[in-house]
């Protein structure tokens, strides 16, 4: 994937993995690198963790602690230099909670996203009508100002642009229930504007959006969640509650969570199927 088109967060992580690799493969722990650097060892471990940038001159100073060749410092030289850009992110960072705007870095370079979502219609397929009213929704218990609010909004049809229309779309699979186009929203006229919004993104090559009906086996009872896979980097799981949000990133767990949406797949109608109960909902919002 080119540069440009690269997460600075995914760059972060894959940096701190490198590093931790080569670590692991001079058979240093934690401690003993840190010794060997005169540094705490929690410098060594936030580093790996991308909880701390480090400087070339750590970079440096690893790389010749663990005996990593040229090219590979090179390498290395290059994740930090991509790791130190502004994500898009960043320009709503005031507003966004900290937990999203990893998951909008780790989103920005992820190839397939799969989006289970039982309550609303997921912020990649909102409009700005609905995306506001949902914001609005929460807006006496998250406390947002009016900027606040709109600020979020312009972050979420931004985030449209940068994930749906970039030229390397990811895949996205979306399985919703039937009850999230039946859950209102602002005016009839919103909900009937985001039910047409919804047909039409559900036509882009890369997007398949399937509906849980009401009357179908519901398999898995479980909460929103986005499975996020990515090319070069372990897949990881995005969980949001209303105060807190947080990923899932054991593998073992995120599996589970992959066996989960392949269950609901397999009850959910199929795309076609899926058009003709949203258009009928869209129909039923006009009047």
């Amino acid at each position: 994937m080119p540069s440009q088109q690269g997460s600075p967060t995914v760059r972060r992580l894959r940096l701190g993995q490198e590093l931790r690799l080569l670590r692991e493969r001079r058979k240093f722990t934690g401690a003993k690198a840190a010794r060997e650097l005169g540094w705490s060892p929690s410098k060594v471990s936030r580093i790996e963790a991308a909880k701390t940038m480090p400087s070339a001159e750590d970079i440096k100073s690893m790389a010749k602690l663990y005996r990593a060749d040229g090219d590979k410092l090179e390498e290395l030289v290059g994740l930090l230099r991509d790791a130190e850009q502004r994500g898009w992110w960043e320009d709503y960072e005031d507003t966004l909670p900290e937990e999203y705007t990893r998951f909008l870095g780790l989103e920005a370079e992820a190839i397939h996203q799969r989006d289970w979502e039982p309550q609303v219609v997921p912020g990649l397929l909102q409009t700005e009508g609905y995306a506001r009213e949902v914001i609005l929704a929460t807006r006496g218990i998250s406390r947002l100002t009016h900027s606040g609010v709109r600020s979020r909004v312009e972050a979420r049809l931004d985030r449209q642009q940068r994930v749906l229309h970039r030229p390397d779309p990811c895949r996205m699979s979306v399985i919703l229930d039937e009850a999230a186009l039946m859950r209102r929203f602002g005016e009839p006229s919103v909900m009937r504007e985001q039910m047409e919004h919804l047909l039409e993104v559900s036509l882009l090559s890369h997007v398949s959006v399937q509906v849980l009906p009401l009357d179908s086996l519901h398999p898995v009872n479980t909460g929103a969640f986005i499975h996020l896979k990515f090319a070069e980097f372990d897949d990881v799981v995005y969980l949001e509650q209303l105060y807190s949000a947080r990923f899932v990133e054991d593998l073992e767990r995120v599996a589970g969570y992959e066996t989960a949406f392949d269950h609901m797949r397999s009850e959910a109608l199929d795309e076609d199927d899926s058009r003709i109960l949203i258009q009928r909902k869209a129909m039923l919002w006009r009047r």
